[in-house]
């Protein structure tokens, strides 16, 4: 017997909707819940869903979810049609970053958030990043993704007006694997205005920006 409670309340409460984080889940767990979240005639997000995972459902669970394997999202009931544009841009370093990328990516599609997607302007090539930073400037949120040291988020918070979350990158060798470099650098940056989320969490900068563009409640 499955036994879970899906907090559907949670959009009247904090304007963000239910999600369900599948890495420490099973394959008849989640099949359960994406059932129950379709009969129920609600849309569901699902983080952290390996594909060997997604493999595992049955064929009905699988063919109701908008799988993506590289940033190991799910969404149930389709996308909603963007709300706001430009608002919000999400700035990686280089494509290793794009699973975390496209993760916040699709959390803030979900709740119908289109975001401004920057990729490969790493400052070890500083250039990149300053032929697009009055691009970046007209957004009122970024959301900044890197590894190895970190110094992209304090660059970032060092040229825009707006906020800057910064992601953690678990991409590195040596003293910067699984991004604890990344994490303690973006932690004692000197650039006011920069504020630090998990290493690799996506899905938490996706939310903490769309509560400082203040998201309106949507109805659900």
């Amino acid at each position: 017997m499955v036994e879970f409670k899906l907090d559907w309340a949670r959009a009247t409460r904090t304007g963000q909707s239910e999600a369900v984080l599948c890495e420490p889940k099973t394959a008849a767990q989640i099949g359960a819940i994406v059932g129950h979240a379709q009969a129920a005639g609600r849309r569901l997000l699902l983080t952290r869903l390996a594909e060997r995972k997604f493999d595992r459902l049955d064929a009905t669970a699988r063919a109701m979810l908008d799988y993506d394997a590289q940033s190991r999202t799910a969404i149930l009931g389709g996308l909603p049609a963007p709300q706001h544009r430009e608002r919000i841009a999400i700035v990686c370093g280089g494509t290793s970053d794009a699973p975390v990328a496209v993760e916040a990516a699709r959390t803030l599609a979900f709740e119908g958030e289109e975001a401004t997607l920057v990729v490969d302007v790493g400052v070890a090539g500083l250039w990149r990043l300053m032929e697009r930073i009055d691009e970046i400037r007209r957004h009122r949120v970024v959301i900044a993704i890197a590894g190895m040291e970190g110094a992209l988020f304090s660059v970032l918070a060092g040229l825009v007006p707006c906020p800057v979350l910064a992601v953690p990158r678990s991409v590195g060798y040596g003293v910067g694997r699984g991004g604890r470099t990344a994490l303690r650098a973006a932690l004692a940056s000197c650039a006011s205005g920069l504020v630090v989320v998990n290493i690799d969490n996506g899905f938490g900068a996706a939310h903490a920006a769309l509560r400082m563009v203040g998201m309106p409640v949507a109805p659900r």
